[in-house]
């Protein structure tokens, strides 16, 4: 079973910066879209941003715009989430999930590989 591994989650001030990173050892992530989705005790899982296999496609949920940035470096397999200027609104379990590349270059399609999330706290 295909499990991507998720790393970088913290406590951090409110302000401050994360960088999440993801890879696995069983897929060659430049075959796919990246994802990375979040949920919140008690909040439904919301969808954060995402990447085209390419990289020349990035989409970021409104919340975070403008404060996160999604990157993915396919020599070392890994996609990277860079958070600045959290709030304590970000909070949350982190995922990310992979879907097969699309003709579109996009990230359309159905994330099928997921993680077990890594923790991001901000303290106000």
């Amino acid at each position: 079973q295909v499990r991507m591994v998720e790393s970088g989650g913290g406590l951090v001030q409110a302000g401050g910066s994360l960088r999440l990173s993801c890879t696995t050892p069983e897929l060659d992530l430049d075959d796919f879209a990246m994802g990375w989705f979040r949920q919140a005790p008690g909040k439904e899982r919301e969808g954060v941003s995402c990447i085209s296999h390419s990289g020349a496609k990035t989409y970021y949920a409104d919340s975070v715009k403008g404060r996160f940035t999604i990157s993915r470096d396919n020599a070392k397999n890994t996609v990277y989430l860079q958070m600045d200027s959290l709030r304590p609104e970000d909070a949350a379990m982190y995922y990310c999930t992979a879907v097969p590349r699309s003709s579109y270059d996009d990230c359309s399609g159905t994330f099928n590989y997921w993680g077990q999330g890594t923790q991001v706290t901000v303290s106000s």
